[in-house]
């Protein structure tokens, strides 16, 4: 019997492990891109050849004040400390002072970055350039209100975004299990918004009857219908954002696409390339499905992990099991989303979500529902394996311990498995 062996990522390290070859159903990683041979010349040129919007250095003028939305420390995959310093110095050369420039950490309802992880976003020399701060979405002085959306979204923005002569948008696409896709809008709702603004918005992430849920609308790949997306978008018009970039990374975490200008429709141009190398065809689900997050940071906790529990369900037969690799250093962040777990089942979950929306508890509610659909096993850290059993998820501290419980799991002595060395990002679509 000839065995095939992986190595993946988890953490900062990786795990390795081996199957027999008859029992590989797929090996799912999607299409790979090769970066620019020089990104900084590549980012100048979207700067300057902008999707549906003159120049960056047309659209700012100097003397004008600039704000400059950075996605948090979760999603510093997106490298903007490669690619904020050329912003900067291409602003500078648009006569925009670094005095006139903010940089604003887009942490929607997360936790406040701190001074270290500021400096690994953003460079310690643009910290020191110019003013970096943390949006807070319960600061409700310091928000504007804009009005109401035609779903009711009350919509307040952060004071220093609203009253900024330019807003420019950057930030990283991939897929988003809420959403349809990362990026784009998402920097502003939730990304500068106020709390309240979050919580009335992804609310439409629920179905409208008690008891049914999350709204099946709101999934990866799905914008058309998806009622949170479109609240979303309405909200973010609102603002009118006069530039975006936006990156799409390939499969190993490089900078392949880069995408500048209208804050719409240069950010669909990047949906598309992500559904062209992350979305991939699957005739068959499998009995387990072995996926990393695909490392640091997007292992950083649970909450992130959660993403590549949705895509591996995608692969995995209904009653199946998911192997999901996952350090978790800071599983217990955000600290209310293991909060929601002391219910006592799922529909009493589910009405103190609706009574106080926060999306750690669309998330919570979301986990449950994958425990309802197979066995979640997560290799992690020991620490972790007692709090992750709170949340539907079973740990164990080792690749050898997984695959054990997973057989017995699935009650099958030879199971078809699926392996995703990139779990976070590769969608699987299943053909009827």
């Amino acid at each position: 019997m000839t065995d095939i062996n992986f190595k993946l990522k988890i953490g900062k390290g990786t795990a390795s492990f081996s199957i027999p070859k008859q029992q590989l159903l797929y090996e799912l990683v999607g299409i790979n891109r090769a970066p620019p041979e020089d990104l900084a010349a590549a980012y100048r040129y979207a700067l300057a050849n902008p999707i549906d919007s003159p120049p960056l250095s047309e659209v700012v003028k100097p003397g004008e004040t600039v704000v400059i939305t950075v996605s948090d420390i979760t999603r510093s995959w997106q490298r903007n400390d490669l690619t904020l310093p050329i912003l900067i110095d291409s602003l500078n050369k648009a006569g925009i002072a670094d005095k006139d420039i903010t940089v604003i950490i887009a942490v929607g309802a997360h936790r406040q970055n701190t001074a270290e992880e500021l400096a690994e976003l953003c460079t310690p020399e643009i910290c020191r350039r110019v003013r970096v701060i943390n949006h807070n979405a319960w600061d409700t002085d310091n928000m504007i209100y804009y009005g109401k959306t035609r779903r009711g979204t009350e919509v307040s923005f952060n004071q220093i975004v609203a009253e900024a002569d330019r807003v420019i948008l950057t930030g990283g696409v991939i897929y988003h299990y809420m959403v349809g896709y990362g990026g784009g809008r998402k920097s502003i709702l939730p990304g500068v918004s106020s709390l309240q603004t979050i919580q009335q918005s992804h609310i439409w992430a629920m179905e409208k009857t008690v008891g049914n849920g999350s709204n099946p609308l709101s999934a990866n790949m799905k914008t058309d219908g998806n009622p949170a997306h479109e609240d979303m978008m309405e909200a973010a018009a609102f603002l009118k954002p006069d530039f975006i970039v936006n990156v799409v990374p390939n499969l190993d975490g490089d900078i392949t696409g880069i995408f500048a200008g209208n804050w719409i429709s240069a950010w669909q141009q990047a949906t598309r390339l992500v559904d062209e190398t992350f979305g991939v065809t699957i005739q068959e689900q499998a009995d387990i499905v072995i996926a990393s997050a695909g490392g640091y940071p997007k292992d950083i906790n649970l909450y992130q992990s959660q993403k590549t529990i949705d895509n591996a369900v995608y692969a995995m037969k209904q009653g199946g099991v998911t192997i999901l690799l996952a350090e978790c250093p800071d599983i217990k962040d955000p600290a209310e989303f293991f909060d929601w777990f002391k219910y006592p089942d799922f529909l009493e979950m589910e009405k103190a979500v609706r009574a106080n929306y926060l999306i750690s508890g669309w998330v919570a509610v979301r986990q449950l529902e994958y425990a309802n659909q197979g066995t979640i096993i997560m290799v992690t850290r020991k620490e972790n394996i007692k709090l992750a059993r709170q949340a539907g998820v079973h740990g164990v501290a080792t690749m050898d311990e997984a695959l054990a419980m997973a057989y017995v799991k699935c009650g099958n002595k030879s199971p078809k498995i699926t392996v995703m060395p990139q779990g976070a990002n590769t969608f699987p679509i299943l053909e009827k």
